[in-house]
């Protein structure tokens, strides 16, 4: 006989989707709960934590893992604090975004223009997208001038 609660076993249906953050998963599950369910909320969401099943910090490394071929570390950290990330776990996986940035950076600009600008208003376009995708000024002039250096 199963003895999860039907709070519990939607949690988990979401939990095998995907990763979610605490929160996340706590305004996901708010719109399906009855009234009165706070109290039981709380207690389905530290149970899953406990077991395991919800795991803010395998949430934080499939999040960095998955946007990082698209996007700069500013966007994936931006992401992370609107999902209700700890200050902590984003601290933790900074570095390892910083050290891939340049690299990633250069593939996206690559994958969307594949060679320098021959214009200001073409260089204006070309930074604009790469900073709309997250990546800091300094790597996108990096970006530009290593591909300056392999086009000459």
């Amino acid at each position: 006989m199963d003895t999860r609660s039907p709070l519990e076993i939607r949690a988990l249906r979401y939990l095998a989707q995907r990763e979610y953050s605490r929160r996340e998963l706590e305004q996901k599950l708010a719109a399906h709960k009855d009234r009165g369910e706070t109290a039981e909320l709380a207690e389905v969401l530290d149970k899953l934590e406990q077991q395991g099943f919800l795991s803010e910090q395998r949430m934080v490394e499939q999040v960095a893992r998955t946007r990082r071929a698209r996007f700069g570390s500013q966007r994936i950290i931006h992401e992370l604090k609107a999902k209700g990330v700890d200050d902590h776990l984003i601290d933790g996986i900074r570095p390892a975004l910083k050290e891939t940035e340049l690299e990633a950076a250069f593939n996206i600009w690559r994958k969307k223009f594949d060679h320098p600008p021959a214009t200001r208003e073409e260089r204006g376009k070309q930074m604009r997208f790469m900073m709309n995708r997250g990546f800091s000024m300094e790597t996108v002039q990096r970006v530009l001038s290593q591909a300056n250096e392999e086009n000459a």
